[in-house]
């Protein structure tokens, strides 16, 4: 495989440990902002006390948004700027999972910007960004503190759109897993899946780069030996602190790789059926595996090494092996092993097949091509 020319944009500052929260404050002095805008969830209110406090005593003005609870639309962003334009803050920070997150990313791209969001959907399309950007996970799934993308459903048609520009790339990220003890196990196993789902699919990808395969195998690794303690005893620091870093990893490998297969046919199961971004990818992943391996047996059989599987002598043995691994981690953490159990209804699957075929963006990555016939084939097996 010829490596070809890849472009990776780490954020300017990345600060992890757990309890490195408290450090926040200092670098937010050191940008002397006037006016700073946090979009964060209520859960995390108490938390962000202490440092909000400290900054209306340095006399910086502080607005705090907790509109955004589920994935947001483009109506939710329009409706949430009206609050936040009129205010024009100098520093945009987002403290929470990934929907708050990106939501925060384009806010900040948004401000004092020409272009208007239907402007830029799509890769490359976003002109620059002149707001200060912080970004702090408080799950462990999309790893969107260090990726140039952000996801919001477009309410027009329902579908999920995605914003893919360097500029969404944050300023400063902080990753403290403390934040992520409070986060219940259904969501702690869903965004732990995701991560894991961001780190297989950026290594099997048909445009794997050497450089993320290092962040993506050790990812997997973390996550796999570490998600099912972290779900069952939310408490247990170092499971919490292990799957984090293997979030931020999966984070990495967004940019310069991206997903593919899996989150490609998801999207449909959040458009039509509502269900979590993660918990779809999570149900999926088995199936869309066992669809690949034969176009990339070898990749996937590191995969199951990565995974925690022992090397067999043959790689499909091997491949099919890391397929079993992840229905077990699926089982353990409680996460649903078919459509069926979450709801969706067999008759709507040629409708999800053509929805899926939309997100070409992803399906172009995936080893093996799905075509709309493959997509009705692989859903009827998760059926």
């Amino acid at each position: 495989m010829s490596i070809s020319a890849f472009k990776i944009i780490f954020p300017g500052k990345l600060v992890t440990g757990n309890g490195t929260l408290s450090q926040l404050t200092n670098d937010v002095l050191d940008l002397q902002p006037k006016k700073i805008f946090i979009a964060t969830i209520t859960p995390l209110l108490k938390t962000i006390e202490d440092f909000t406090g400290m900054f209306k005593q340095q006399k910086i003005e502080v607005l705090v948004d907790t509109s955004i609870v589920a994935e947001p639309s483009f109506s939710d962003f329009e409706t949430l700027m009206k609050k936040v334009a009129p205010f024009n803050p100098d520093l945009v920070i987002g403290i929470g999972g990934g929907s708050v997150l990106d939501i925060a990313k384009l806010v900040a791209a948004q401000l004092e910007n020409k272009q208007q969001l239907r402007d830029y959907v799509g890769i490359g399309l976003l002109k620059g960004r002149k707001k200060k950007l912080i970004c702090v996970p408080a799950t462990s799934g999309t790893g969107s503190e260090v990726s140039p993308n952000a996801i919001l459903v477009d309410d027009t048609d329902n579908q999920k759109k995605g914003i893919i520009s360097p500029f969404l790339v944050p300023d400063i990220v902080y990753v403290d897993p403390l934040l992520t003890v409070s986060v219940p196990p259904a969501i702690t196993a869903a965004t732990g899946m995701d991560a894991l789902t961001h780190c297989l699919e950026a290594y099997t990808n048909k445009f794997a780069q050497p450089f993320i395969d290092l962040f993506a195998f050790e990812g997997m690794r973390l996550i796999a030996a570490n998600i099912v303690t972290a779900v069952k005893d939310g408490s247990n620091i170092e499971a919490r602190e292990k799957v984090a870093m293997g979030s931020l990893y999966g984070g990495f490998c967004l940019g310069p790789v991206n997903t593919a297969g899996v989150h490609a046919l998801s999207y449909p199961l959040g458009s039509m059926y509502h269900l979590a971004h993660g918990l779809s990818n999570a149900v999926l992943l088995p199936y869309v595996m066992e669809y690949n391996i034969v176009a990339a047996v070898d990749r996937y059989a590191d995969v199951a090494v990565a995974l925690g599987c022992t090397r067999e002598a043959d790689a499909w043995t091997t491949a099919k092996a890391g397929v079993e691994k992840i229905k077990k981690l699926n089982k353990a953490c409680g996460i649903p092993t078919t459509l069926q159990e979450v709801g969706v209804k067999e008759e709507t699957i040629p409708q999800m097949a053509m929805e899926a075929m939309k997100i070409q963006r992803l399906l172009k990555n995936n080893p093996r091509e799905i075509t709309e016939q493959d997509a009705v084939s692989i859903f009827k097996s998760a059926f």
